[in-house]
């Protein structure tokens, strides 16, 4: 698997408050979801060579307005690039 080229992508969700004033927010750094239907922001700050350069990111976005009020909300994925992630097809159901 060696030789292949990744791209760290970087995102976050700025979550919705629902009722009762209660804000989720993600658990653990492996945990992302949103519900953009539901008024969740989800932003995509930037694609980064290394997961130290997407981290660094996070840690100049967590000073920065609206970021800063949700600092564990960030997600990193990472991808190969050239590599097919959606290799079937898909059923739209009413």
């Amino acid at each position: 698997m060696s030789g292949l080229a990744k791209v760290y992508l970087l995102w976050h969700v700025h979550h919705r408050t629902e009722e009762g004033g209660v804000v989720r927010h993600f658990s653990d750094p492996d945990d992302f979801w949103s519900d953009a239907e539901g008024g969740d922001d989800v932003k995509h700050l930037g694609a980064y060579s290394s997961r130290e350069a997407a981290e660094g990111r996070v840690e100049r976005a967590r000073r920065l307005p609206g970021f800063a009020d949700e600092p564990a909300c960030f997600y990193i994925e990472e991808a190969v690039l050239d590599e097919d992630q959606w290799t079937e097809g898909f059923v739209t159901e009413p």
